[in-house]
């Protein structure tokens, strides 16, 4: 057995390159949410107020004796909101919710077929902090300025206790995929009707979308001084959609944004919930270590790792299920055959499938951090 003899960062740095490491990587996916549930605080508490969120989180990699990286977690809900992360009706534990319960998200038809040229002609961010946040959002126009703020102020007790620990968040710039932000704003049904029936002003869109998120996510991650952009995106895989689709509404864009990063020397994480077996063998067009697939347990990690091999990180992928419901020797299982399989050669950073849900039992969390950390033959 071998002692640790890399830095967290170098540790992360190697699989996303592909190179061999000490150890694999480990990163769950801990948001406010699911740290108030391991540290045994409110959902309330978290959701209505930055510093709390802060203390969770970082109460609970204390506790668990840390991991490599930290996931950026010191928003409230609503700043999420008007950011425009999630552009859609929400609900919060302590205002119209139980205090035990998390957030939640309303899908409604809000974004209308006339918006699109709307999208196109200005820009999403000037529609959506002009128009459509005071559609989606119970905020007025004079509460936004102390929201943002906040969300400021969080982010910045977020980096002290960083440092405290010596320890460097995964990510700081974060955005949604054009196609997605679409269809939840528009809601799943309507949109896949105007893919269909009226394409053109979506495509419209989304193209406009890609060139603003481009010169966003460049300038974002800049200024951070941390090299990976998380990406999110949720709808436009294969469980939904037809490759025709996919080939013609996300693939390009995607494609444009992962290549104008990689050019500036920025990895995209695309965060990828549902199935996305179809799908995997697009990402091979992608330059070689340009990005990381961070997959949520639906789809098929050791097949993903057999096309991607040597070519693009994969990050995963234990489930919400097997965190919540499993026994920590399931859990344990699963994580030595993750590192086993899927991390044999590098490539691979082993975490939560999705985030790490907020009825994980303590046991199991630990059985994750503490296998991914346990040092490995020489």
């Amino acid at each position: 057995m071998t002692a640790e003899s890399m830095t967290s960062d170098e540790r992360v740095w190697a699989a996303i390159r592909h190179e061999r490491s000490d150890r694999t990587p480990v990163i769950p996916t801990l948001l406010p949410e699911p740290a108030a549930g391991l540290a045994g605080v409110s959902q309330a508490e978290v959701a209505n107020d930055n510093a709390a969120a802060v203390r969770a989180v970082f109460e609970v990699f204390d506790e668990y004796g840390g991991w490599d990286n930290i996931y950026p977690a010191s928003y409230k809900p609503i700043q999420l909101q008007s950011a425009g992360i999630f552009p859609m009706k929400m609900k919060i534990p302590g205002q119209g919710l139980p205090d035990d319960v998390p957030f939640q998200l309303d899908e409604a038809e809000i974004l209308q077929p006339d918006d699109y040229d709307k999208i196109a002609d200005a820009g999403f961010e000037r529609f959506f902090q002009e128009d459509f946040l005071w559609r989606i959002s119970e905020l007025t126009p004079e509460e936004l300025p102390e929201e943002m703020n906040a969300m400021l102020v969080g982010g910045g007790l977020f980096m002290q206790e960083c440092a405290k620990r010596d320890t460097r968040p995964f990510f700081l710039g974060n955005g949604m995929h054009p196609f997605f932000t679409l269809s939840l704003a528009r809601s799943m049904v309507p949109f896949t009707q105007d893919l269909f029936y009226d394409p053109d002003p979506v495509e419209r869109a989304i193209e406009r979308m890609t060139e603003d998120v481009i010169v966003k996510c460049i300038d974002m991650t800049k200024k951070t001084g941390i090299d990976v952009m998380q990406f999110s995106e949720e709808r436009a895989g294969g469980f939904f959609f037809s490759p025709r689709v996919f080939e013609r509404f996300w693939w390009p864009y995607t494609k444009r944004i992962v290549e104008a990063c990689w050019s500036e020397g920025i990895v995209t994480l695309f965060h990828l919930d549902t199935c996305w077996d179809k799908n995997i063998a697009y990402f091979r067009e992608l330059p070689r270590g340009s990005a990381i697939l961070e997959l949520d347990g639906t789809t098929d990690i050791f097949a993903a790792k057999k096309v991607l091999r040597d070519h693009i990180c994969l990050k995963g992928d234990v489930s919400a299920a097997l965190l919540t419901v499993g026994r920590p020797e399931q859990v344990e299982e699963y994580c030595e055959r993750l590192i086993t399989e899927v991390g044999e050669d590098g490539g691979f950073i082993l975490g939560s499938g999705c985030s790490v849900p907020p009825t994980a039992t303590p046991e199991n969390f630990r059985a994750m951090i503490e296998t991914g950390k346990r040092p490995r033959p020489g």
